[in-house]
């Protein structure tokens, strides 16, 4: 699973072979979270608040690009959290 970027020790993978819903994943140490791409909310995992909080204010920087990851199913690095 390509890793999209990493920042505060927070790393976001998306998986190009999944079907569903379009969607990211976020990694912090032992915690997962599962992020929906259109609404950028949690829709699985248990990833504390504060870091959801940052996951979800830099997915709104890059849904654009999330959204036509998961369209083409081409990987690309994004910029981290600034």
């Amino acid at each position: 699973m390509p890793v999209i970027t990493r920042f505060y020790g927070i790393l976001i993978k998306m998986y190009f072979n999944e079907h569903g819903i379009p969607h990211f994943h976020a990694v912090y140490g032992e915690f997962n979270g599962v992020f929906k791409i259109q609404t950028i909310e949690m829709i699985e995992g248990d990833l504390p608040l504060r870091a959801q909080k940052m996951v979800k204010d830099w997915a709104k920087t890059y849904q654009e690009e999330l959204i036509k990851m998961w369209k083409k199913r081409e990987y690309k690095q994004l910029p981290g959290l600034k």
